[in-house]
């Protein structure tokens, strides 16, 4: 599932929403309400449970061949996620939709060296249309070409995807299992 052109995208398990005003999330790091939406680029980070913790990386300009053959696998593509077993069973059972709206109204955000990863609204939105049933989210994945990796903590995995120089993306990590020895 990814936009159109000229199309951004807001992923919920919520079909029944017709309009998006903006607010604080619980996890922003400002306190300008927002209304957020993903580019095509970002949309893969989103097919997953709402909850669902998730460690992606992806290679990039830069990135070194061992750290691409470390981190990602050799000859497995260019991008990783990956989720804790504990998560498998939502994965596989949340049904999750795509709202479609106007790129116009949005503009990019991104953390202080981070490249963009969504678009925001400061106005409120109204899709353009109804929702549509994302699918089966591991599909997903496999058509789009990511690993999908399962592990049984995700700690050991994100420490060595930040100290590397792979693109990264952390989600909702604050859900994950403690690290192992605290």
């Amino acid at each position: 599932m990814r936009p159109e052109p000229g199309q951004v995208l807001h992923f919920s398990e919520d079909p029944t929403l017709t309009r998006f005003a903006p607010h604080v999330a619980a996890t922003s790091g400002t306190d300008t309400p927002y209304v957020w939406a993903v580019d095509g680029r970002n949309a893969p980070s989103y097919w997953f449970p709402r909850q669902c913790p998730r460690a992606m990386a992806w290679v990039r300009d830069g990135t070194t061949e061992a750290d691409r053959d470390r981190i990602i696998g050799a000859g497995c593509g260019e991008r990783v996620h990956a989720i804790e077993y504990a998560w498998l069973p939502a994965l596989q059972n949340t049904t999750l939709y795509a709202y479609r709206f106007a790129e116009e109204a949005f503009h990019h955000v991104s953390s202080p060296g981070a490249e963009p990863h969504a678009l925001v609204a400061t106005s409120p939105v109204v899709p353009l249309g109804p929702p549509e049933p994302v699918g089966d989210l591991i599909a997903c994945h496999a058509e789009a070409g990511i690993q999908l990796r399962l592990l049984d903590n995700l700690w050991s995995f994100w420490d060595e995807v930040i100290e590397s120089t792979v693109g990264y993306s952390g989600i909702r990590l604050r859900n994950a299992q403690s690290r192992p020895g605290y």
